[in-house]
């Protein structure tokens, strides 16, 4: 015999149906953090990194991405940001990780969701835009031990990313060295 997990009863132990439950719920019991999205393109040029335009780490190079609006799904933020930073279309992401740590962000607590999409194949013509001062095409290369991104007329080492774009990076690499995705 099977138990039934839903409960078929229509009010709580103080006698609240959930419609009661809600109006008296206060919303600000919990501290809650900004959302936002970063985006990892991968393309037979590299991997996509735009030169931040505002502060926080003014100038630095990050993955596109940008804070969630109120009631946007974060795959709809992370297609948005895409588009707004770098021109660059796409309606498909797969989820590479969540990250959390506290201080990540300057500005405050702040949650991001990290999606990735191989576009290896693909004609793309990356434009800075938005929040973008520039954009560009980074290799990663593994140099004893250390992790060079080898763009076109500069290298960066990973630890000089903005936020802890570091720690998507390297999880990005993990990921793609698992599926099997090479440049």
């Amino acid at each position: 015999m099977t138990q039934k997990l839903i409960s078929k009863r229509k009010t709580d132990d103080s006698g609240l149906t959930e419609k009661e439950f809600l109006l008296r719920y206060n919303s600000d019991k919990y501290p809650k953090p900004s959302l936002t999205a970063d985006i990892c393109i991968i393309a037979d040029e590299g991997i996509l990194l735009i030169r931040r335009k505002n502060h926080p780490y003014l100038d630095y190079w990050a993955f596109p991405g940008g804070f969630a609006n109120r009631n946007e799904d974060l795959r709809n933020t992370a297609i948005r940001e895409l588009k707004e930073e770098t021109d660059i279309d796409t309606d498909e992401m797969e989820l590479l990780g969540v990250y959390s740590k506290p201080g990540r962000d300057p500005r405050g607590w702040t949650v991001s969701a990290a999606y990735m999409k191989d576009l290896r194949g693909k004609q793309l013509e990356a434009k800075a835009k938005d929040d973008a001062r520039d954009c560009g095409w980074f290799l990663p290369i593994e140099d004893d031990g250390k992790i060079i991104l080898k763009g076109k007329d500069f290298d960066l080492e990973i630890s000089d990313l903005a936020f802890d774009h570091e720690d998507i990076l390297k999880d990005l690499l993990k990921r793609m060295k698992k599926d099997g995705i090479q440049f």
